[in-house]
């Protein structure tokens, strides 16, 4: 038979077992069926669609109903189209000659895997659930471990129990049966030290593959019998030195999915590798490369699916990651040269209005404080907007911080916008910089002055008279607080607020009746506009998308901008999440300020902190009790915060009242829940990770997180800080049973240290970057290769960046054609992914 006969005949006994149900129904079993027909294929099976169709089947007997079905179904798919591919040649009719024959098109990086041959339907389907859909986007799928198989030894250096890898002869082959299995293949192999007994269980098709003679190489676990070594199932291929794949190398281990599986996707992978690493193009240049030390992109490629040793590997990975880091910092910088190429406004210095505000607080400011608050002075002062990120630890005070700069551009002429995340921050911080501003007398113009001089209300007509009392309500003053006066004019400004209030406070935002507005999304929604806005203060901006930072800042005519975070956030992650912003940091806490002392206890130990809480209330504080899910569920034995609520009201605490907060709510239903913890009307609150961020509740002494593993070190010191904010000693005391080395070290670091620059530095090497921002919240792109806490290699991004855009600040010249296409492609997809 001709290899077009031979494949029609495999694929009719493929199709005959789809049809009688995959129940291995072909006379003899599918595994015979298959030995039989290699003794007589010839060079049909070395056809690598044959081949990979073939190992798809190894050991079909063995699989379950639904694995047999998906591995023969791809099998007959691609032997189909194969025989569409060997009909075509075939001199059935009167064909054309070779060189009138229509040549394939030519394969493209962006051409889809559906059109590479020996890709058919259903592997194609496979590859698109892991997100791989062409030539390109498979390049750049990468394996997530190696198998180090590399390390050969001969026979005699076998040891038992180690993974290893040895080239040999086969001397003997023979099949075997069983009572209880298909039977086998048992071979000999042997080189110049010894013999060693292979077995292959349910494999006896192997018999027509291999070959008394050949030369092969195995890896595999190396066990003993009879007190002689041997290999069970090995991986194997014919030894030929620089065409390994699946054995005697570095073996990639890729992602796989469903319809895949792992020979069958190497092969494959493999052979799109080495199709589509000529095609493709560096988009940097030579110079570049040279400067940072960087092998050619189509090396690296090359090289991280399929590394010839170590010392390749990690150039490849260097690389890879190298550009990840460098699009990440051009993205990053060219934001701030757009923010920044732009006149802004340059401020005065005002000391008299910073000295009376000084006069106005409470407390002395911190070194740290007055440090952040010189570098951000220094910024107004410039004719360009400043673009600052101040990181402040929880409790070290960014909010007076924030405050001062604010009162600056006020002094200056200008309005001030304080963005929070949710209704109930913003309401907080309107309560607390209403009473400290107001007091604060700042400099008006001259047709301000005339209307808040002592004379104010006759130089007035009544209609303005009646909105300036309507605006005075708005605001929320006093009749000590007056308008007439110079202290600042605050006001709130949030989705809640009805239809005739926000428009009063529109209209008032609009015409420059106020100073400062502050409020959440709702400021920069459409409808809003602003007088003159100057400078912009961002509450926690981790919880805002890059997107609408920047509909923020349009707001004004390029205001200044402040970002302010609690989460304290290690160097790499700064340049990286915000590589557009200068970076303060206030890492000192107000004097007077207690330890919160942090306890890590079982559950078993429950009742002892449930004491603790009680007689806390007792003493007239409250507790928050945190939960690491809204519900119970079936597959996680993780405590809920509405079974836990209801467990602490019927059976712990029934005598106490008991309030419940989680992600589920509506922002009306939260903010109203935790507005009522603050004004006492619960003892105890459980919540979900909700309150991670930024409520004041200084009576709450206590916290108590259960399943706290399910937390990142961020995370819990975030928790932690909702409690020490009052003159009471505060505690903390964290739940888990889970006894692992990385929850061991994660909560150990929480009870040792209350340093949040400290913890994170432990939580990034712990955890990762991940736990800091979730999934998409930091408007970054996702890296596939470069790792977060490399900063040497960041280091090296940043400063190429640099260097690149001061020759080139657009990308505009030939030689960066390829480099600003890739990454606008990177920053485009961390859009789409957002």
């Amino acid at each position: 038979m001709d290899t077009r006969e031979q494949i029609i005949q495999l694929g009719r006994c493929l199709a005959a077992e789809a049809q009688a149900g995959y129940g291995n129904a072909v006379k003899g079993g599918l595994d015979t069926f298959i030995a039989q027909w290699l003794a007589g294929a010839n060079g049909t099976a070395q056809e690598p669609v044959v081949q990979a169709a073939l190992a798809r089947l190894e050991g079909y007997a063995s699989f379950e109903p639904d694995e047999r079905k998906a591995r023969l179904d791809e099998s007959l798919t691609q032997l189909r189209a194969l025989f569409r591919e060997k009909g075509t040649a075939a001199p059935r009719t009167k064909s054309k000659s070779v060189k009138e024959r229509q040549a394939p098109a030519p394969l493209t990086l962006d051409a889809p895997l559906s059109v590479v041959p020996g890709i058919g339907p259903s592997l194609a389907k496979a590859f698109t659930r892991l997100q791989v859909r062409t030539v390109e986007e498979l390049l750049y799928h990468f394996p997530h471990r190696y198998d180090d198989f590399s390390s050969r030894l001969t026979i005699a250096e076998l040891t038992v129990g180690a993974v290893e890898t040895v080239v040999g002869t086969i001397a003997d082959i023979k099949t075997f049966n069983t009572r209880t299995m298909l039977g086998g293949v048992n071979l000999t192999l042997e080189d110049e030290t010894g013999t060693l007994p292979i077995t292959f269980f349910g494999q006896k098709w192997l018999v027509n593959q291999l070959k008394l003679g050949e030369q092969i190489v195995v890896s595999g676990k190396v066990t003993a019998f009879n007190g002689r070594l041997q290999m069970n199932s090995p991986k194997w291929e014919p030894y030929r030195e620089d065409a390994l794949v699946h054995a005697g190398r570095l073996v990639p281990v890729h992602p796989l999915t469903k319809g895949m599986y792992e020979r069958n996707a190497r092969t494959t992978i493999k052979k799109v590798i080495d199709m589509a690493v000529p095609l493709v193009r560096d988009y940097l240049p030579d110079e570049v490369r040279e400067r940072a030390k960087l092998v050619p992109l189509a090396k690296a490629l090359a090289q991280i699916h399929f590394p010839d040793d170590q010392k390749q590997l990690a150039l490849a990975r260097y690389r890879l990651g190298f550009d990840e880091f460098l699009f990440i910092q051009l993205g990053v910088l060219q934001r701030k040269q757009l923010w920044q190429g732009v006149p802004g406004y340059q401020l005065s210095l005002n000391r008299q209005v910073h000295e009376e505000f000084l006069s106005k607080l409470p407390f002395q400011l911190t070194g740290a404080q007055n440090r952040a608050l010189d570098e951000i002075f220094n910024d107004l002062q410039r004719p360009v907007p400043m673009a600052r990120l101040v990181q402040g630890d929880v409790g070290s005070g960014k909010t007076v911080v924030a405050a001062a700069a604010l009162l600056q551009a006020i002094a200056n002429g200008y309005q001030g916008a304080l963005m929070a995340p949710t209704e109930i921050l913003a309401e907080q911080h309107y309560r607390g910089l209403k009473k400290v501003l107001s007091q604060v007398h700042v400099p008006r113009d001259a047709k301000d002055q005339a209307v808040h001089s002592d004379d104010w209300q006759r130089r007035i007509d009544p209609e303005q008279l009646k909105r300036m009392e309507e605006l005075k309500r708005l605001l929320g003053m006093t009749d000590e607080e007056d308008m007439g006066g110079s202290g600042v004019r605050v006001a709130l400004l949030t989705g809640s607020l009805k239809t005739k209030e926000r428009k009063r406070v529109l209209e008032s935002i609009a015409q420059g009746e106020v100073d400062l507005v502050i409020g959440t999304h709702a400021l920069i929604q459409e409808g809003v506009q602003y007088n003159s806005l100057g400078l912009v203060v961002i509450d926690e901006q981790h919880r805002f998308g890059v997107e609408q930072r920047e509909r923020l800042k349009g707001k004004g005519h390029h205001p200044h901008l402040l970002v302010m975070t609690a989460t304290p956030i290690p160097r790499t992650l700064a340049l990286s999440i915000y590589g557009d912003l200068d970076a303060s940091v206030i890492d000192e806490r107000p004097p007077g300020r207690q330890p919160i002392k942090t306890k890590w206890i079982k559950k078993a130990e429950l009742a002892k902190a449930h004491k603790h809480i009680r007689k806390e209330v007792a003493a007239g504080r409250q507790a928050f009790v945190i939960c690491p899910l809204v519900e119970e569920s079936d597959k996680l034995e993780l405590d809920s915060a509405v079974e836990t609520q209801e467990q602490l009201q019927h059976e712990v605490f029934p005598d106490l009242r008991i309030g419940l907060v989680h992600g589920r709510m509506s922002q009306l239903e939260k903010d109203a829940v935790m507005t009522a913890f603050r004004d006492r009307v619960f003892d105890i609150l459980v919540a979900t990770a909700v309150v991670e961020v930024g409520i004041d509740v200084p009576n709450a002494t206590t916290i108590l997180i259960l399943g706290a593993e399910r937390f990142g070190l961020a995370q819990l010191h975030q928790f932690r800080g909702r409690v020490g904010r009052g003159e009471h000693q505060s505690y903390c005391v964290v739940v888990s049973d889970v006894d692992n080395e990385i929850t061991e070290q994660r909560l150990r670091a929480l009870e040792e240290s209350e340093d949040g620059f400290v913890l994170a530095d432990v939580d990034l090497t712990l955890r990762g970057p991940g736990e800091f921002f979730g999934r998409r919240q930091s408007g970054t792109p996702d890296l596939k290769m470069a790792r977060l806490g490399d900063t040497r290699l960041l280091h090296a991004a940043r400063v190429e960046a640099e260097r690149i855009l001061l020759g080139d600040k657009h990308l505009e010249r030939p030689d960066h054609a390829l480099l600003k296409q890739k990454v606008e492609t990177f920053w485009s997809n961390a859009g789409a992914a957002s």
